[in-house]
């Protein structure tokens, strides 16, 4: 069995922090289908697969948390700041 590799990607607003482990991202889209704002992209980085991964731009991310939730590997991670 292949080991997964845990480090995630963070990228950082004012707003808070959306992170991404590409050992979990297989690049299914389905976060970038969501998300209310459009600011999910594709990565240059690769995932799990060797597939496409995402990433975010933060300066159109509300931290709303819709991708994190809707994510079906659990590769994704958002956090507002209080």
């Amino acid at each position: 069995m292949a080991k997964v590799n845990w480090e995630s990607v963070k990228y950082e607003s004012s707003k808070g922090q959306w992170s991404i482990f590409p050992g979990l991202c297989k690049g299914c889209g389905l976060c970038m289908e969501k998300c209310p704002v459009k600011c999910i992209g594709w990565s240059e980085g690769l995932g799990v697969y060797g597939t496409p991964r995402v990433e975010a731009n933060m300066e159109k991310c509300i931290v709303c948390g819709i991708c994190q939730m809707i994510c079906p590997d659990c590769a994704i991670r958002v956090e507002k700041k209080k």
